[in-house]
């Protein structure tokens, strides 16, 4: 068993993402240890929605491939009802893995996954059928968990805390 500790934000659609993750890889988070949480009513969410290989814009279709070539070098993202992308050995194992099944794209189970206690998840996954995004930072050191969450208010978190438990190791809190 080893203690981990994860770091979460809440925020509007109008936040910029991408602002949110420069500023944790500005200081010092990786990109492994990234999972984003999109409403499925986010913007991005909707560009993903609609990515095709028939598209007819040239431009637009290298802007989409950017985004989800960016997206994909996340930890994590997860948006409900749309699909995920996996890149880290621990959201795997958090959000698919360890549950024998897919992750099923946001829902209370993927939050409980993540380590969110029965009450929030439910209150997030709710929240995230609506709009906005979730921030969640993995560590394994609870400073650095902690250090997360100042820099996730800096960024506009309408709701931020830590989340501390015990897990066996490759898991994620």
């Amino acid at each position: 068993m080893e203690n981990t500790t994860a770091a979460y934000g809440v925020y509007a659609d109008e936040m910029e993402v991408a602002d949110v993750v420069h500023t944790l890889n500005s200081a010092g988070f990786q990109n492994e240890d990234i999972c984003l949480m999109l409403a499925p009513t986010h913007p991005i969410a909707e560009i993903v929605r609609s990515a095709g290989i028939l598209a007819v814009e040239r431009d637009e279709t290298a802007a989409t491939a950017g985004l989800i070539g960016w997206l994909s070098e996340l930890g994590a993202v997860v948006i409900p009802g749309v699909g995920f992308f996996i890149r880290s050995r621990m959201f795997f194992n958090a959000l698919v893995a360890a549950r024998n099944a897919p992750a099923l794209c946001g829902d209370l189970r993927t939050l409980a996954g993540l380590g969110f206690p029965g009450p929030d998840a439910a209150r997030f996954e709710d929240r995230l059928t609506q709009a906005g995004f979730l921030v969640y930072v993995a560590s394994s050191e609870t400073a650095r968990g902690r250090w997360a969450v100042e820099l996730l208010r800096a960024t506009g978190a309408i709701e931020t805390a830590v989340l501390e438990k015990r897990a066996s190791a490759g898991a994620v809190a």
